[in-house]
Formats: structure tokens, sequence, C-alpha cells
């Protein structure tokens, strides 16, 4: 006479909802602007995609961007082409 135990039921979380696990606080970046000053042409290709990574398509054209070690690295890599403000 054994008897069969019964998995235990796991609580299901709905979507879009914290959990409470695992959060860890978010840290608030400052805001960088950056202005591309000077044409991509005639420059590398690296040069070019991290341009177009920091979300600037046109001459003049300005993005706020938060300022994080990365974002930092791709200023410093065109910084030639582009004018920085905080």
């Amino acid at each position: 006479m054994t008897e069969k135990k019964q998995p235990a039921k796991i609580k299901r979380q709905k979507r879009g909802t914290d959990s409470g696990v695992n959060t860890a606080k978010k840290k608030q970046h400052a805001k960088i602007k950056v202005t591309l000053t000077k044409s991509i042409i005639n420059t590398s290709e690296s040069h070019r995609a991290t341009v177009r990574g920091l979300g600037l398509r046109r001459l003049y054209h300005t993005v706020e961007i938060e300022d994080t070690p990365a974002v930092r690295g791709m200023i410093n890599k065109v910084g030639y082409l582009l004018k920085c403000e905080v």
C-alpha cells in the first residue's frame, strides 16, 4: 500500500510583474548630447559603424544618450568627428 505523492504545485507569475527576486536597482546614468560635426566620408568602416551605433544619421544630427563606459569608448574612438556636451 504505497501512496503516490503528488508533485508540489508551482506558483506561476503573471507576465510583466516583478517577483522581487534578484531585483537590483538600476543606476541612473547622466545624459550626453552628441552631435556629428564632420562627415563620415573617407573614414574607416569601423568608424562609420561606430557613428551609426551612437544613433547619428546625418551631419549636425544631435542625439542624447546615456553616459556609460561603452558609450564613452565609442565617443573616444570617433571623437574627431563629434561635439559632446554633458
